[in-house]
């Protein structure tokens, strides 16, 4: 009898769909199953003759090449998918035409100075075309035979050589080696060895910030606060001082929903809380739903009001300072403050506010962040990796070992006398809270960071909202410390809080890091592939870049795939650092540039249905939040917003993209494989920047 043939599908280990032939149904399933691909082979029933065993070896061998054949083929079709996606992007891009410089913020907020981004915007087109011009000079030279692998042969055959028979290239090349080896390359080597300390010295700084964390964990030190409080009971010994909490927000609609619901429903007595809802918004729509969403909350009994201030001077400053000038804030002995996107946890109040009983000195408690869209893109896991360093390692280890660091903005609780003793909030710099932190260390007050006490709140999504976003958090300092120099040599505190607040807080993490970031790896380093006199050790590309985003990593482990993009990433952004540090150390027109992050508010459903269900129960004749119509509210305002968002392409990163990548190609001619692939990826990097296509994506 001919043998039957059934056909079964097999789905490998690896989700492949494999399509196995049957030859004989006595066969057994289960010896189809494998361990792996490798080991996928196709057994038959005991009753096989032996010499029928060459022939099953040669049909496993077929389904092993087939499946490594399909493997192989759903592979090459994702790269090409992705590449065919990629060249719609960027066709998209370039055919959109909207670069940097168009001006569509809107809402009145400052715009940089046209004319101090056009400079630095050429500084980088000079290079660039230098760079192009040198790179055909040297690949001209190359192929004449002019290219030798140690600068002092060169200068050996231009000495050497007789001028009378060469032509005018050959003279040409001949007085520019001898330009570069005598005029360029001694200041070259000069600031890049000088640039080598500085980094050195702040590669220091982050192992020892390393090694504070590594302490603190093998000591396991962890806050304690003096009146303990029973989360289950809440009676918290009888220790709940009166708290205002405050939410500022400007035309924020995405996310206004979900912080003043998670503020309504923070576990604290609703005789000893009071919330303000700091509306700064100039869009009608905007401030009638916010003021809808107050009002919803009062007849569900939360003791909230809502503000709005007609005069918005000050931005973000300005509305705090005016609601602390109410009459009834007296009344009040801490604050907390929460941005429009962040989501404190009912418990907020009893794990931060305890920190303060019997402890007079202590001025702020700072919460951790965490994110609610941190797996979002490759630009939010990016984010990441360096938030979570910023309060792993260093707020955490600055606020045990020396009760000091910069307020985060939000997300903390003020004791207010320490507020009004620092002269309260100024409007004098876009970073009012590392202002007010910095006042209040002065008068000798001390700051507490709970690690294990998180906020949830989102990152932004686009490159757009990031580099504003970072434009803001690097100009600020600057301005700062050029204002609060004298205060801090006049002030009273020991000669080592000075050291530490001028050299370290200021200097070194804020001026210093995105100096050198810039200066060495992107001017630098392509200026001494045409000049190679000058040179750049190997380690200083490659290995130390490299162990630094190691540490960098190793408070979110889950990150280490993304070690290579970060370390890119971070050299690309430091253009747009560069610029804000130097607009904010020398007042230029973009350093009181201010512009709110936009929000997407993708956790306002979830959230909104989870603090509905986990609520106060509704008294008789109140008004119910109607879940559906407030889902299909965001979900609208969503889309609308969504239409008004695009991708823009980014002059002075593509600029460098091409410098970038103009220098790997010079230095494929010297045979530099670590600085090759270092100028090359990097530029890669660059050029994806530029194009836009690291964040959100907008069709």
């Amino acid at each position: 009898m001919a043998p039957s043939f059934d056909w079964w599908t097999k789905e490998s280990h690896r989700g492949t769909p494999v399509v196995v032939k049957m030859e004989n149904p006595n066969w057994s399933i289960a010896e189809l199953e494998g361990p792996s691909d490798d080991d996928f082979l196709l057994a038959g029933s005991p009753n096989t003759n032996r010499d029928k065993g060459r022939g099953k070896n040669a049909r496993q061998l077929t389904w092993v090449l087939l499946l490594k054949a399909h493997k192989a083929a759903g592979c090459l079709t994702s790269i090409a998918s992705a590449m065919f996606g990629l060249a719609a992007a960027v066709r998209r891009r370039v055919a959109s035409g909207r670069t940097d410089t168009d001006n569509d913020n809107g809402g009145g907020m400052e715009q940089e100075n046209p004319t101090v981004k056009s400079r630095f915007y050429s500084c980088i087109k000079v290079f660039l075309w230098l760079s192009v011009v040198l790179l055909v000079f040297e690949v001209a030279a190359y192929f004449k035979g002019w290219h030798f692998g140690a600068p002092h042969l060169q200068l050996q055959y231009l000495l050497t050589a007789p001028y009378g028979v060469k032509d005018i290239f050959n003279s040409l090349y001949s007085r520019w080696v001898l330009i570069r080896v005598e005029y360029l390359a001694p200041p070259l080597q000069f600031l890049a060895n000088a640039c080598i300390v500085l980094f050195l010295i702040q590669s220091v700084d982050r192992l020892v910030l390393c090694l504070g964390c590594f302490w603190i964990k093998f000591k396991k030190i962890k806050p304690v606060p003096k009146g303990t409080v029973d989360l289950e009971s809440g009676d918290g010994n009888g220790y709940f001082p009166r708290v205002l909490v405050q939410i500022p927000m400007c035309n924020e609609k995405e996310v206004y929903q979900q912080s003043i619901a998670a503020c309504c429903n923070l576990d604290w007595p609703k005789s000893s809380i009071l919330i303000q809802v700091l509306d700064d918004s100039d869009d009608p729509v905007t401030q009638l739903m916010i003021k809808e969403e107050v009002t919803k909350w009062q007849q569900e009994g939360a003791h909230i009001l809502y503000r709005h201030r007609v005069i918005r001077d000050g931005y973000k400053a300005g509305n705090l300072k005016s609601a602390m000038n109410c009459s009834y804030v007296k009344d009040y002995e801490f604050v907390a403050i929460f941005d429009a996107d962040f989501q404190p946890t009912p418990d907020f109040l009893k794990r931060t506010v305890p920190h303060f009983k019997d402890n007079e000195e202590l001025g702020l408690v700072q919460a951790r962040w965490s994110f609610v869209n941190k797996d979002e893109n490759l630009l939010t896991r990016l984010q990441n990796i360096n938030l979570s360093f910023h309060f792993e390692v260093e707020q955490q280890v600055n606020g045990v070992f020396i009760n000091f660091f910069g307020f985060n903005g939000t997300a903390g609780v003020w004791r207010i006398k320490a507020l009004e003793d620092s002269g309260g909030w100024l409007e004098r710099t876009t970073v009012e809270d590392m202002d007010i932190a910095v006042r209040a260390h002065l008068q000798g007050w001390k700051f507490l960071f709970l690690n294990d006490v998180e906020c949830q709140c989102e990152l932004p999504e686009s490159y757009e909202a990031y580099r504003k976003q970072q434009h803001r958090w690097h100009s600020g300092p600057m301005q700062l410390f050029r204002l609060c120099l004298p205060d801090v040599i006049r002030s009273k505190i020991s000669i080592w809080k000075k050291a530490n607040l001028i050299f370290l807080f200021f200097l070194l993490r804020k001026l210093i890091l995105p100096f050198y970031s810039f200066t060495l790896f992107c001017i630098i380093l392509p200026m001494t592939m045409f000049i190679p006199e000058a040179e750049l050790p190997s380690w200083v590309v490659c290995y130390i870049p490299a162990t630094m985003s190691f540490l960098n990593i190793l408070p979110s482990p889950k990150s280490f795939p993304f070690i290579v993009p970060y370390l890119l990433f971070e050299n690309t952004m430091s253009v747009t650092k560069f610029n804000a540090m130097i607009s904010g150390l020398f007042q230029l027109g973009s350093a009181y540039e201010w512009v709110v992050t936009k929000k997407s508010g993708r956790s306002s459903e979830g959230d909104l249905v989870s603090l509905v269900a986990k609520g106060p129960k509704h008294q008789r004749g109140s008004s119910e939040p109607n879940i559906g119509e407030m889902e299909e509210t965001l979900l609208q305002e969503q889309k609308a917003s969504r239409k008004k968002k695009h991708n823009r392409i980014y002059t002075k990163e593509l600029a460098l993209a091409f410098l970038l990548l103009t220098a790997s190609a010079r230095s494929l001619l010297s045979a530099q494989g670590i600085h090759f692939y270092f100028l090359l990826f990097q530029g890669i990097s660059f050029l994806l920047v530029g194009l836009d296509l690291i964040g959100e994506q907008v069709e």
